[in-house]
């Protein structure tokens, strides 16, 4: 069994980039998108920039005029969260980056942020003199797809918690094929859900319900979302290999995921266990040496390289898996990547990330794939 990376379609390389005319091709109207909060960014063809907004519960589509010339260099390591504060006039601690994507087209990284009580804000970086853009979102192409059935935007009483599931509503986003699967929360009562959206947006299913079985937990679960996943190949089928909290990595065949059947639940085959009381944060996939790896960072379990060999496997993790250990899928830890929050691919050898450590200055920079 051979694991091939599942990748979104896009222009051939030799094509020239038409982001000009992206207003026809997609359907973009010129204006300024209603953006509540950026949850998650993506990148689709042609240098359409997706934008999750849970609190919103809708999915843009944004041409961000991104200059269509590959970066010959990276960007230096930066104190990115500095840079933007000076931009735009504010302290270094109010600044919050929710996420990073980088346009594989150009390789540049575009950066969300959040100033409390303000609108979210997006920012491109490049290398040389170039540095830290803003994108202005008062005047841009775009569309937008309202989720259908997406979690209430209230508090609701969880135990001893009490939580607004509206906050989850959109936890990752990958553009595959021509459509974009949208994880997060939906309204159900197994709110754990994915949703797919051709693009440009239209026929926008009712969604998925997922189900798993948490070995950390000892039981099956249908009400935690996603957090990171990741398109992926496996015996020739394109899978999604998704992480929940307290870890358990979980795969779902694509052609299950239709949306078609509003009552039935799919369940994943959790794959492997990757220790409680923790939270993935970001997840790529990469192949060095031949062979495929994933790249899992973490809240409290630093990064991880995991394995992809027997994914093909149908036999999951069933029972119970106590006290914090691991089972699955292999994986070895990345101590040099320690503190890692948000990343994505640069190349095929190389990957940007932001790396936060303790009080320490957030740091954008570019690093070999371990």
């Amino acid at each position: 069994m051979r694991c091939l990376r599942f990748l979104p379609v896009l222009l051939l390389s030799g094509l020239l980039p038409i982001p000009l005319h992206a207003e026809n091709i997609y359907g973009l109207k010129t204006g300024k998108p209603s953006i509540q909060s950026v949850s998650t960014l993506t990148f689709g063809p042609d240098g359409i920039l997706f934008v999750g907004d849970s609190k919103g519960a809708s999915i843009y589509a944004l041409e961000t005029g991104d200059p269509q010339v590959r970066e010959s260099s990276a960007p230096e390591a930066s104190p990115i969260v500095q840079q933007i504060a000076k931009l735009i006039g504010v302290t270094a601690p109010t600044v919050k980056i929710t996420d990073l994507a980088v346009n594989p087209e150009t390789g540049h990284i575009f950066i969300s942020a959040e100033v409390a009580g303000k609108p979210p804000r997006l920012f491109r970086v490049q290398g040389g003199d170039a540095g830290v853009v803003e994108l202005d979102l008062s005047d841009i192409p775009f569309s937008v797809a309202a989720l259908p059935n997406p979690a209430e935007d209230k508090d609701v009483k969880v135990g001893n918690r009490t939580r607004n599931n509206r906050l989850n509503a959109v936890t990752d986003l990958a553009f595959v094929n021509g459509q974009l699967l949208v994880a997060g929360l939906s309204n159900d009562a197994a709110a754990s859900n994915v949703w797919s959206l051709m693009f440009p947006f239209q026929n926008i299913d009712r969604g998925t319900s997922l189900e798993i079985y948490h070995g950390a937990h000892g039981r099956s679960e249908d009400y935690a979302p996603i957090r990171t996943f990741v398109p992926f190949i496996v015996n020739g089928e394109p899978n999604l290999l998704a992480g929940f909290v307290c870890t358990p990595l979980v795969k779902f065949p694509l052609s299950q995921l239709t949306g078609s059947k509003e009552s039935e639940k799919v369940r994943g085959t959790t794959v492997a266990e990757l220790g409680n009381r923790n939270q993935p944060l970001d997840m790529i996939s990469y192949n060095k040496g031949g062979k495929d790896y994933l790249l899992l960072t973490n809240s409290a379990r630093g990064v991880m390289k995991i394995s992809t060999e027997n994914l093909g496997r149908t036999d999951g993790i069933t029972t119970p898996i106590p006290d914090g250990k691991t089972s699955g899928q292999p994986y070895e830890k990345v101590d040099s990547l320690m503190g890692t929050t948000q990343m994505d691919k640069l190349d095929d050898t190389h990957a940007v990330v932001l790396i936060q450590n303790g009080s320490d200055p957030a740091v954008l920079k570019v690093v070999e794939l371990p």
